[in-house]
């Protein structure tokens, strides 16, 4: 049931949202040269890595690491990069992977290839055996202010409770939550 809504709304939004695809593309290439998707490789089900597409909202020459780590990350931020993000609009290329059964709609949010001690944590815990989402708990509970730990919890909380009704309550709260910018710090 999971995969078929995953697929069916996926399909539905793709189509919706190809006016929105246009106008994010146009802002990203008249702000900065390079393409307008990025492909970040990211960890999946069972540890495989996967190339997942994002908006890109920083400059070409961003390393490859969690923002958190960059020192002064918004100083590669592109123009409309802040806004992008905040809005979480960068995500939504993310559509692709859940039409193509890479990620669904909730989910551990897939982390990057060289974040080791998130995989060895979710790895331990057995989370590794989930479909990462564009959401998840650990979205709601928190995002971008909660340490790798209480991340790890929360997505091991959501392999013991996940249900179809969950994850409608988990999209519902994720909706609310980008609409009032809650917990996105960048």
């Amino acid at each position: 049931m999971k995969r078929i809504f995953d697929f069916l709304v996926a399909f539905v939004l793709l189509i919706l949202l190809t006016p929105l695809f246009v106008i994010l593309t146009v802002v990203i290439k008249v702000s900065d040269w390079g393409p307008a998707l990025y492909w970040s490789k990211r960890v999946g089900r069972n540890n495989n890595i996967f190339l997942m597409p994002k908006f890109r909202t920083m400059s070409v020459n961003t390393p490859q690491v969690a923002t958190h780590l960059l020192e002064k990350p918004e100083s590669y931020l592109i123009w409309g990069g802040s806004f992008i993000r905040k809005t979480s609009l960068d995500e939504l290329p993310q559509l692709l992977s859940i039409l193509y059964g890479k990620m669904s709609f909730v989910g551990p949010r897939p982390a990057l290839f060289n974040q080791d001690d998130l995989v060895e944590l979710r790895t331990k815990e057995g989370v590794h055996h989930l479909i990462p989402g564009l959401t998840g708990y650990a979205q709601i509970n928190g995002r971008d202010d909660i340490s790798i730990e209480e991340k790890v919890k929360l997505d091991k909380e959501y392999l013991l409770k996940k249900s179809f009704l969950f994850d409608l309550k988990i999209i519902y709260l994720t909706a609310h939550q980008v609409i009032i910018g809650k917990n996105i710090s960048h």
